[in-house]
């Protein structure tokens, strides 16, 4: 199941976060990480029409990114946590 939300990560940023958060949990799944994939799964089904679109022909486009770091901001892990965002056009 996390296979295939990986899959969608190009046109679906806005799932990014939750499929890596379950796909940490792989090696030793438990009930509550699955009920997450469902919801997963509940969500795209009810926003079948949002999506990236990338248009085929590109004279030129301006590309802007943002990042976000925190040291030790896992509350799980106490791990450091990093976020980025990128606009295109």
């Amino acid at each position: 199941m996390i296979g295939s939300l990986l899959y969608l990560n190009a046109s679906r940023p806005d799932i990014m976060f939750s499929i890596f958060f379950c796909a940490r949990f792989q090696a030793d799944p438990k009930e509550s990480h699955l009920t997450a994939v469902k919801r997963i799964f509940r969500y795209l089904l009810g926003t079948q029409s949002l999506g990236i679109w990338y248009p085929r022909h590109i004279t030129s486009f301006e590309i802007i990114e943002f990042s976000y770091f925190d040291s030790t901001g896992c509350k799980v892990d106490r791990r450091s946590t990093l976020g980025t965002c990128q606009l295109i056009g």
